[in-house]
């Protein structure tokens, strides 16, 4: 592996034709995946008309199916009312089966208590059973509550209605379900006296349905009714006692509610859904005069046989392809370079120290061709420049010579500067130790002087000592020893950051009264690793800075975490930085006023210190009240 890796490496030829093939595959590859899903779309509308025009033949069927009911039904309801009584009745409705092969049943219902003799009821039924007519009285039958009468009573027009047959005596239902076309029956005066009601058993409705041709091996039909009832569907379970709303857990199928609302308000359209875990292609429509819907439903495994085989074919088109272009690419390549490796192989020669290898002119005005002339032109080049180089470095080497006696003296000055700022530091520490004891004294003695008078005296003398002992402390820090220590120092101290922060304010408060605000947005337990010395100091000296040169109203410690980093922010409302001087300030030795008190040492240390425990500590440019210091420590 390590071989061949590295033969490509050195290898232009390979090199090359690995290039076109990372340009040409990606065209070759879209090229085809652009076929493949035009390929898909086109198989789907294809499916999706196929399957719209099986519907469209469908629901002619069953339209003309129930027109001749309806037909026959209305062509003989006004014998009815012009013959009202039960003998002429119950010739009716057998003559109205007998006369029409697509019935399977006529019910002429009377409102009460029209004929006496028969009690408040009077229901004429003929059923047709196999080559037989049978008409029939029914008995004792509750009938004015039931939809196919109830419903053409309360409308005052015909309609179609599915009921369930609770007794399903006449084995022509499905599951008991009878879709009946029932007609209100008025008599000279306007006035109801009875229901017509023809009956289309689902049976032979799906009788009907299972003979037209399905447009794929698993597709099927189903209709759905009133609330997204079940009129018809391959399972009979489901039949009348559950709705597609019930069917299907809303959450999980919207799709499949989605299609339900659209079918039971008489939309017409296709949709993709997924049905128990398959997608299929649901095409529906409205069955007219009806408040039923149609639909074809056709798996997504059987439309797309098409599509999986030519997967296949586009697969292996894919591989041969891209065979081909890798062949015919690295033959190109090879034959176009060939000369180019000859001069290669010469320049390499030359390279060595062979610098009488000669390179002929080439006659070739292509690239290649005017790529070695200029070689040609080159080695006559470098053949007259030998001697300049040699020159060159014989004064190269003597300038080497000066620049380590410079080197040697910068470390010295170094060394000398160290010397300078330990002695200073030594002279500040003299005094320094004499303030803190004399003011030691002070505030322990009873002296005769003045209880405020002597507290002024001895805080005045306590805030200078600590003073000269911050500007020492930043002296020796700033020195290489200093830098020494804080490269070698421990920075794995666990060190809780509400608590550092609270340490650093009480030290501050020590030099400055000051009412400090701290909000934190971290618990107390939270901890991170690193130099304890380091972050406490550099929190003191920002909030030092914010608190001599602030107003020190608004003065502030602010603490939060991102995913990675641990934030604080010191905040106060003074006079702050200029924007150009943002960057100069992290100088050693550099202050905005030359005048102004202090070292100019404070915020560089602090910026190093940050820096060495692998944070940053930058000013916020966006904040204008004032001035905003931000250190971000990574959480480890």
């Amino acid at each position: 592996m390590r071989n061949l890796m590295t033969h490509i490496r050195q290898s232009l030829a390979l090199k090359l034709s690995i290039g076109i093939l990372l340009m040409a595959v990606p065209v070759f590859l879209v090229a085809m995946g652009v076929l493949f899903v035009e390929s898909r779309r086109h198989i789907k509308q294809e499916a999706m008309d196929h399957a719209n025009a099986v519907l469209s033949t469908t629901m002619q069927h069953i339209s003309r199916y129930m027109k001749n009911v309806e037909t026959a039904t209305d062509i003989n309801d006004w014998e009815v009312t012009a013959n009202m009584n039960s003998d002429s009745i119950l010739t009716l409705s057998r003559f109205i089966v007998e006369m029409n092969g697509n019935l399977d049943g006529c019910s002429i219902s009377t409102e009460p208590d029209i004929f006496p003799k028969y009690g408040r009821y009077f229901s004429a039924y003929s059923v047709r059973e196999q080559d037989t007519v049978t008409t029939v009285v029914e008995g004792e039958y509750d009938y004015f509550d039931k939809v196919w009468y109830k419903k053409p009573k309360t409308l005052g027009k015909p309609c179609w209605v599915v009921y369930y047959d609770e007794s399903d005596s006449l084995e022509v239902t499905i599951n008991g379900l009878i879709a009946s076309y029932s007609k209100p029956l008025y008599d000279n005066n306007k006035r109801f006296v009875g229901v017509i009601s023809t009956d289309l058993s689902l049976k032979h409705l799906s009788e009907i349905i299972s003979a037209t041709e399905k447009p794929y091996p698993n597709s099927y039909f189903a209709i759905i009714g009133d609330e997204g009832r079940y009129y018809l569907h391959p399972d009979t379970t489901k039949l009348f006692n559950k709705t597609i709303f019930s069917d299907f857990n809303a959450k999980s199928h919207t799709d499949l509610i989605t299609l339900g609302y659209e079918m039971t308000t008489g939309k017409e359209g296709n949709m993709n859904v997924k049905i128990y875990e398959r997608s299929c292609l649901v095409c529906y429509q409205p069955v007219p005069d009806t408040n039923w819907s149609l639909a074809l439903i056709c798996p997504d495994d059987d439309i797309l046989q098409s599509y999986k085989r030519l997967s296949y074919i586009v697969s292996g088109i894919i591989i041969v392809g891209l065979l081909l272009i890798l062949f015919f690419s690295f033959l190109l390549v090879t034959r176009t370079i060939r000369p180019l490796n000859r001069l290669a192989e010469r320049a390499q020669r030359i390279t060595s120290g062979e610098y009488d290898q000669e390179i002929l002119p080439s006659p070739s005005q292509d690239a290649v061709g005017r790529l070695q002339n200029s070689f040609v032109t080159m080695q006559k080049s470098l053949k007259e420049h030998v001697n300049e180089v040699q020159q060159m470095n014989e004064e190269a080497a003597q300038r080497n010579e000066e620049l380590v006696k410079a080197s040697k003296l910068a470390e010295e000055g170094n060394r000398q500067k160290d010397i300078f700022i330990q002695n200073v530091s030594h002279q500040i520490r003299t005094p320094m130790n004499i303030i803190i004891g004399f003011a030691q004294i002070l505030h322990e003695s009873k002296s005769m002087m003045p209880e405020e008078e002597l507290k002024n005296v001895t805080n005045s003398m306590f805030y200078n000592a600590r003073v000269l002992d911050r500007m020492n402390k930043m002296l020796i820090d700033s020195s290489t020893r200093g830098s020494m220590r804080e490269l070698y120092a421990n920075k794995n101290d666990r060190v809780f950051c509400n608590e550092a922060a609270q340490y650093a304010i009480e030290k501050n408060r020590e030099l400055f009264p000051l009412e400090i605000k701290f909000e934190t947005s971290l618990p107390d337990n939270f901890y991170i690793h690193t130099n304890r010395t380091y972050l406490t100091l550099t929190i003191q000296e920002l909030l030092f800075n914010a608190s001599k040169y602030s107003d020190g109203q608004n003065i502030s410690l602010q603490l939060s975490k991102t995913e990675r980093t641990v934030c604080f922010i010191v905040e106060d409302t003074g006079p702050g930085f200029p924007a150009e001087d943002s960057d100069r300030l992290f100088e050693l030795f550099t202050k905005v006023n030359d005048l102004s008190d202090g070292l100019g040492l404070g915020l560089p240390l602090s910026k190093r210190h940050i820096t060495s425990l692998n944070g940053t500590l930058a000013i916020d440019p966006s904040y204008q009240s004032g001035c905003r210091i931000i250190i971000e420590l990574p959480i480890v």
